[in-house]
């Protein structure tokens, strides 16, 4: 699904991707972890195209998207979270749905003047559309609810279940765990699974909860100086020595500019 090849981004002196090389399986639930300042974020950035590398490339079922931007993206499949929702706070969680998907009529000022039982028709589907997300998610006593009232947690499920409302080939997941409670998180991790299992959903995550990764995630890639270090299951990952070291701050030699 996803190849990113001999990948380097540089913020002046500083290499935060130093030359990354991975893959993406069609199907799988990839996960990326490594110490702070490994570039993952950066990375992500990257392949979602809200930066342009320095050199090398990024594809997506073997065409080349180096560079396009987010908006493009998003018409290929590709969607991300981030590690603090961008959800808009004012309105509802149904509303915050409804405002996903692209090309709606009762955006075009014309339309909506002349065309209103087109957009009716529009609006009517993409609210049922919504409804089906709400029920797969199980959050229907929050619906009603302003985004802004949510939890962390529930902030997070509903940054997943925007990436519901479109045909999403590959969802990249910053940090899904990031201040969520246990119960959440296994409900939050319920989700993708099904999503994985029962839509298709490819998925790559960062995050830091090795439970949570171990869980969910075959297979595992370490980041480390910006580079790919290590790629395997979770048990294989956690016992490798170059891991340990990596997490112990004694792992590839420091390099100058090195972050």
């Amino acid at each position: 699904m996803i190849r990113v090849d001999d990948l380097h981004m540089h913020f002046g002196g500083i290499r935060a991707v130093d030359g990354a090389s991975l893959e993406i399986a069609t199907g799988s639930i990839t996960g990326l972890i490594g110490p702070n300042g490994a570039g993952k974020t950066t990375l992500f950035n990257v392949i979602a195209g809200h930066y342009r590398p320095t050199s090398g490339h990024v594809y997506l079922d073997g065409e080349d998207i180096t560079g396009l931007t987010p908006h493009e993206l998003f018409g290929r499949g590709l969607l991300r979270t981030f590690q603090i929702a961008h959800e808009f706070s004012t309105l509802t969680v149904r509303e915050n749905l409804m405002m996903v998907p692209p090309r709606q009529s009762g955006e075009r000022l014309w339309d909506a003047w002349f065309k209103g039982a087109k957009v009716a028709e529009e609006e009517r589907a993409v609210r049922e559309k919504a409804e089906e997300v709400i029920d797969f998610l199980e959050i229907p006593q929050v619906a009603d609810e302003l985004a802004g009232n949510l939890s962390g947690g529930q902030k997070k499920l509903l940054e997943l279940g925007r990436t519901m409302m479109v045909d999403a080939k590959v969802v990249f997941l910053d940090e899904v765990g990031a201040g969520v409670n246990r119960t959440l998180l296994n409900t939050i991790g319920d989700a993708i699974l099904r999503l994985n299992e029962e839509r298709g959903y490819t998925f790559c995550m960062i995050e830091h909860d090795m439970e949570f990764i171990s869980r969910l995630c075959d297979p595992v890639i370490v980041m480390a100086e910006g580079q790919v270090l290590a790629e395997g299951s979770a048990d294989e990952v956690k016992s490798d020595e170059r891991v340990i070291e990596a997490y112990l701050g004694t792992g590839l030699k420091n390099k100058p500019g090195a972050a």
